[in-house]
């Protein structure tokens, strides 16, 4: 990333590996002026923030439509309601998985390009957004493990999360959640623009062709890998604030905090524009 473009951009790096805050105006980030500047940003930063900017629903959709194609939420909606309150989103327990580090769409072709949220009620105490970088991960591997891991495929799914926040679930509720499918991704995303990233999380079951303890000891040692310090940023909200992040070469989580606390984020997608390979 170019100092001109920083500049222009009026960003500053927040870790060196992860994390840029960009202090352009609302104006100019609902102008589409800076789109492409700062969609190259996202790529090599993983994680923008805009603090405090302080979007309307309104607002959020529209600067999300200047960054690429608005990928709208299951019933059609535009903004989906990011909280564990029932009463706020009647699928809200869907969002315990979200406590432990994934990447978002391991079930689809082709998953997001990135999302966009919206802090608009925090917990008091809890609650962060935590993010790792995993295309640093990957680069700053040992050429030895680059070596091994490329080649090898890993099964995801949905039901493997499950049993992160619900050790004991109901067969019924393992069905349902194993409806949403399986799929063998890479475990090295070779990216169209030449970089690799780590595909990783809690998604996550088995590597593919080896046994079941060198698969899990793999994995683990992976994550723990991509989740140190220099790799990762945690967002301490602020109400107002807008953070967006590369789902192709990022993994995040939220801390915990109180479902009865009334945490509520506002969340947008960009639709996806490469699949795994």
């Amino acid at each position: 990333m170019s100092v001109a473009i920083q500049e222009k951009l009026k960003s500053t790096k927040i870790n060196p590996f992860i994390g840029s805050q960009v202090h352009l105006s609302k104006d100019d980030l609902l102008s589409g002026e800076f789109a492409s500047d700062l969609r190259e940003l996202l790529e090599q930063r993983g994680v923008l923030v805009f603090p405090k900017i302080g979007f309307t629903e309104d607002e959020q959709v529209r600067f999300t439509k200047t960054l690429g194609n608005l990928a709208p939420e299951m019933a059609g909606e535009l903004l989906y309601k990011v909280t564990l309150d029932t009463k706020a989103n009647a699928r809200a327990d869907y969002l315990k998985g979200s406590m432990y580090w994934h990447l978002d769409g391991t079930m689809n072709e082709v998953p997001i390009l990135a999302s966009i949220l919206t802090a608009k009620v925090l917990a008091p105490t809890g609650g962060n957004t935590e993010f790792c970088n995993t295309y640093s991960a990957w680069e700053q591997l040992p050429d030895e493990d680059k070596q091994r891991l490329e080649g090898l495929r890993v099964m995801h799914s949905a039901w493997t999360s499950l049993f992160y926040y619900d050790p004991e679930p109901t067969l019924a509720k393992t069905r349902e959640m194993m409806s949403i499918g399986e799929r063998i991704l890479p475990m090295v995303w070779k990216h169209r623009s030449g970089r690799k990233s780590l595909v990783l999380g809690c998604t996550a079951h088995h590597v593919e062709g080896v046994s079941a303890r060198e698969s899990t000891e793999l994995l683990v040692r992976l994550r723990e890998w991509a989740t140190q310090p220099q790799f990762t940023y945690s967002h301490k909200w602020s109400v107002g604030d807008t953070v967006i992040w590369d789902n192709t070469g990022t993994m995040h989580r939220a801390t915990p905090y109180d479902p009865a606390s009334g945490r509520l984020m506002l969340r947008t997608k960009l639709q996806g524009e490469e699949p795994f390979a």
